[in-house]
């Protein structure tokens, strides 16, 4: 057992030591993980058991999801928020049955094998798409951040409910069968979910809990209350914790930047441990045997099922070619596809592809092509020329904040100056940085309060 912790403690100082240097180069994130999870697979740490990685990554997802609903600002995404949510439905529910088909008619796999390929990649990864954006130092503009997030967080319980369709389908399951199943995952789904949140918001704000630690734990319960109760009743658990993170997320409760923060670190812990379990799960013998599929399924992806339903759905809405053929293009498959591809190969029904290294290979493969291309031509469909020289100057303003906000060692005459400052350093989200350096120079000095505001007015 202590070796087992040291061997974990080590793996995530690896992963997050490797990342800070790698990250520089424009190396996305999450695929430092996965990497490192097969270096380790190779050097000697023998793992293979898809039952319980399938379990691990249950887990993980529920607090990936919960955070990223509590996370979304809905007042900066709901006016496109119909956009957003047509695209994470009848979007995925296009781009699956275009990509099923066409897996279909190239490889000439069975129907519903093709269909079960195109329910599990049909989904896109805010978390993936965005640590992308992050690493290349580019912000997108309001309404295409605002669709990505919406879309990306929302249709991963699309995804799910399409891979148990087609999953039911291929172990016999009849219409009667489906009809039920299907509106009792979005009906229990959606109203457990809003229920919990409800019932949590309230409970929270009148709890008052000595200890405010008993927040972030009340918080936990909520997110895996919401998933499992959904679960039980036949619901889509991961629509309920994405609807709970939301609601919550979007009210005012008490110690909410604790929560914020707390939920940030914990998605990070979740990631770095599913795709580095996801990466040592993968055998590179195994990968060359996949190739041709994976990137003919990604060509297909990129170039005609994605694009298609964009443009489809998109079409009444007010984006023009180039953002609908960046919102095609960069909508990365991520984490819940590869862990869709582990709960049908551990559903017990016959599949006659490996799926997991299919789909492994193809999300490594647009991860790397979705880099490159935000590299080289993101700037130019996001920022005009004006807009990227106010963007060159909000960074180097946000640099010098940065810098001086090391108040500790500054002179105090020069601490006045904040007054001017002080606004700018809120709308880059660094306040309590400079908050708490002016706090400590005060309480260092022993200055009162009452004699600093006098100075400073």
């Amino acid at each position: 057992m202590v070796q087992l912790m040291l061997c974990c403690g080590l793996i995530l100082l690896i992963c997050i030591t490797s990342s800070k240097v790698l990250y520089k180069f424009g190396v996305p994130l999450l695929l430092i993980f996965i990497f490192l999870g097969m270096i380790f697979g190779i050097i000697g740490i023998d793992f293979s058991d898809f039952q319980l990685t399938g379990e691990i990554a249950s887990i993980a997802l529920v607090f990936i999801m919960f955070y990223g609903g509590f996370g979304t600002n809905w007042s900066m995404a709901r006016p496109k928020a119909v956009p957003s949510i047509l695209m994470s439905t009848l979007g995925t529910i296009i781009t699956f049955f275009i990509t099923g088909l066409f897996v279909y008619l190239i490889f000439k796999i069975s129907l519903l094998e093709s269909l079960l390929i195109g329910a599990v990649v049909s989904s896109t990864d805010a978390a993936s798409v965005f640590t992308i954006l992050r690493s290349q130092k580019l912000n997108l503009e309001g309404s295409l951040a605002s669709l990505l997030e919406v879309e990306s967080g929302s249709n991963d319980p699309v995804a799910y409910m399409l891979t148990l369709i087609i999953l039911t389908i291929m172990g016999n399951g009849t219409v009667m069968q489906l009809i039920p199943m299907i509106v009792s995952q979005i009906v229990f789904g959606i109203i457990v979910g809003a229920l919990i949140a409800i019932a949590s918001i309230y409970l929270i704000r009148h709890a008052n809990f000595e200890i405010e630690s008993f927040y972030i734990i009340f918080i936990i319960a909520i997110a895996i209350i919401s998933y499992s109760l959904s679960e039980w009743m036949g619901g889509n658990g991961y629509l309920s914790v994405y609807i709970s993170g939301i609601i919550i997320g979007n009210s005012k409760i008490p110690h909410k930047k604790t929560l914020v923060h707390f939920l940030d670190g914990v998605s990070w812990i979740m990631q770095i441990i599913l795709f580095f379990i996801l990466g040592l799960l993968s055998s590179p013998i195994e990968l060359p045997k996949v190739i041709g599929k994976s990137v003919v399924i990604s060509f297909v992806i990129i170039f005609i099922a994605r694009p298609i339903s964009v443009f489809l759905v998109l079409r009444r809405f007010d984006f023009n070619t180039r953002e609908k053929l960046f919102i095609s293009w960069v909508g990365l498959r991520g984490a819940a596809s590869i862990v869709f591809s582990i709960f049908a190969l551990n559903y017990e029904v016959n599949i006659n592809n490996d799926i997991y290294h299919i789909i492994f290979f193809m999300f490594t493969l647009l991860a790397i092509c979705l880099n490159i291309y935000i590299a080289y031509h993101s700037q130019g469909i996001i920022l005009t020329k004006e807009g990227k020289e106010e963007q060159l100057k909000l960074v180097e303003l946000k640099n010098y904040i940065n810098d001086y906000s090391l108040i500790r060692n500054r002179d105090l005459k020069s601490v006045i100056i904040w007054d001017k400052y002080l606004a700018y350093a809120t709308a880059f989200g660094i306040p309590n940085k400079i908050t708490n350096s002016i706090y400590e120079k005060w309480y260092n000095l022993n200055i009162n309060l009452q004699v600093v505001e006098k100075i400073l007015s």
